[in-house]
């Protein structure tokens, strides 16, 4: 799970990355991808990881890897992404 990870590297520092698709406005897809980021920073600490290690943050819908035309396409840009921080 993500939570073992944290633990088993206790220097690492990591960001999370909130997305989503196209569909709805830029603000209201800004705030739900910074919301996205949120809930899983918020997990982590409710099982002990330090708010510390890691920054979260909402991309709204400018970085898609996927087309939005198509509903698989969509799915596939509503996403948290967590990584290494360098």
């Amino acid at each position: 799970s993500m939570t073992a990870i944290f633990k088993d590297y206790p220097e690492a520092d990591f960001v999370i990355a909130g997305h989503t698709d196209s569909v709805g406005s830029d603000k209201s897809n800004q705030l739900l991808s910074e919301r996205r980021a949120a809930a899983v920073r918020d997990y982590l600490i409710s099982n002990g990881i330090n708010a510390d290690r890691f920054t979260s943050v909402g991309f709204g819908e400018g970085t898609p890897i996927d087309t939005n035309k198509t509903a698989a396409g969509r799915q596939n840009n509503r996403r948290t992404e967590v990584t290494l921080k360098k």
